[in-house]
């Protein structure tokens, strides 16, 4: 499997670079991407996607949500699958992301970890078993993290919407009025060097459950990434996350 890494220059970006150096899923590390010159030994790299000459059998992304356009642009122009792995995005880039998935293989997951989709689904039959119950999700991060909430928050609070229809998110907690019972609390930490810790906490006027998910490296994120672009490249065009290749497993 040959990929070309976005944000090749970042942590991510470096992560996979050097997993898919070491053959993990089998893939080889063919071309690089990323705004700011890179200078690599194992492969090219390049600032301009129009200058790209290697054609990998995926592209797999940990940039910037503002690149998202050009490099789907170059995706759906030469056929390839492109594993979105970075957050962030606007509504229109979103829907941007779901126009390309109608052309090429997209994976799109505001968390790349294997044990978020799990905690993903433990939230949902959670809120599902005490549908009278409050929740808030915490998630905290580095202080360099540029968005707020995470793309994973988010990611839960969506999920756990689909079984509370009429809930709305409240994105801190601030003034003087009491918590209503269709809220969802959203909070974000930014503190020294967390790499991701995500917590629901879904409480009744008897008892708590709290389901936490804390990662310890970022190497998980790439794992999960390199485990995205093997199931995507046997897929037809469409849009992918995690549940998508869990389910197929």
């Amino acid at each position: 499997m040959k990929i070309l890494i976005s944000g090749v220059g970042g942590k991510m970006g470096r992560e996979v670079a050097k997993m898919a150096l070491d053959g993990v899923r089998g893939a080889i590390p063919v071309a690089g991407f990323d705004v700011v010159p890179i200078d690599t030994r194992e492969f090219r790299t390049y600032t301009d996607w129009s200058g790209v000459e290697e054609t990998p059998d995926c592209i797999v992304d940990f940039s910037h949500h503002a690149g998202t356009a050009a490099l789907l642009e170059y995706a759906c122009q030469k056929g390839i699958p492109a594993v979105i792995a970075t957050t962030g995005h606007t509504e229109e880039e979103l829907a941007n992301i779901k126009t390309a998935a109608e052309k090429i293989p997209v994976f799109f997951s505001g968390n790349m970890s294997l044990g978020i989709a799990l905690l993903v689904e433990l939230a949902k039959t959670t809120a599902k078993t005490f549908p009278d119950a409050d929740i808030e999700i915490v998630e905290s991060h580095h202080n360099r993290k540029l968005d707020a909430p995470s793309g994973t928050a988010l990611m839960l609070a969506n999920a756990i919407k689909e079984v509370r229809e009429r809930a709305r998110f409240v994105f801190g907690r601030h003034g003087h009025a009491k918590r209503e019972s269709d809220e969802i609390g959203i909070h974000a930490i930014r503190m020294g060097n967390i790499i991701g810790i995500h917590e629901v906490i879904v409480g009744t006027d008897s008892q708590t459950v709290t389901l936490k998910h804390e990662a310890h490296s970022r190497a998980l994120f790439a794992e999960g990434a390199m485990a995205a672009a093997e199931f995507l490249i046997k897929q037809p065009a469409g849009l992918y996350d995690m549940k998508s290749m869990i389910d197929a497993e």
